[in-house]
């Protein structure tokens, strides 16, 4: 490949992953249920995080997921959950796999329950730490967390069923061998 080439190749990567983070905080902060005790939601952000890894390079897909996760915590007044968000969705990008011609592939497909254990447990301890960082204690934000997990848990469901979905789609429409084609 040309420098030249190279270059419009990273920028128009870096382009598709800024519309990516983009739709990961408006599909997040915007389009989503209120639910827990520590002023959770249920979202499907983390399908997009996963169409995105599942398209894109993993450091575009990391830095897409940890930008919209961590925007669409700031946008929607909850800031001090951000630092965790940035960690906890660049994990789950990391997961998924753009190889293959496929965005749905088998590997994507089992990679969902790492992810849930990973944004359960993940977004657990942060309410439990944000418990502390606001005068309470440890253990308590510990119990108090407990809460969370149910919301946690429907939010993995709903946005794997929704990723499943629209990859499937995107697969049977020849997207990614298409648009990839097109980077190359």
């Amino acid at each position: 490949m040309s420098g030249k080439s190279n270059v419009k190749s990273n920028l128009t990567l870096t382009a598709i992953a800024a519309v990516f983070a983009a739709l990961t905080a408006v599909m997040t902060a915007f389009l989503h249920i209120p639910s827990g005790v520590n002023g959770g939601y249920v979202h499907v952000g983390d399908a997009v995080i996963f169409l995105a890894a599942s398209f894109l390079p993993t450091p575009y897909a990391v830095g897409a997921a940890a930008i919209g996760g961590g925007l669409a915590d700031i946008i929607s007044g909850a800031p001090l959950w951000a630092p965790f968000t940035v960690v906890i969705k660049a994990l789950l990008a990391l997961l998924i796999s753009a190889k293959g011609e496929k965005m749905l592939s088998r590997r994507n497909m089992l990679m969902m329950i790492p992810c849930a254990a990973i944004s359960i447990a993940g977004y657990y301890l942060a309410s439990a730490i944000i418990t502390v960082i606001s005068g309470g204690a440890f253990g308590a934000g510990l119990i108090a967390a407990i809460g969370e997990i149910v919301g946690n848990l429907i939010q993995a469901i709903g946005s794997t069923v929704l990723y499943f979905v629209v990859a499937a789609v995107l697969d049977k429409t020849g997207f990614k061998r298409f648009y990839s084609s097109k980077l190359a």
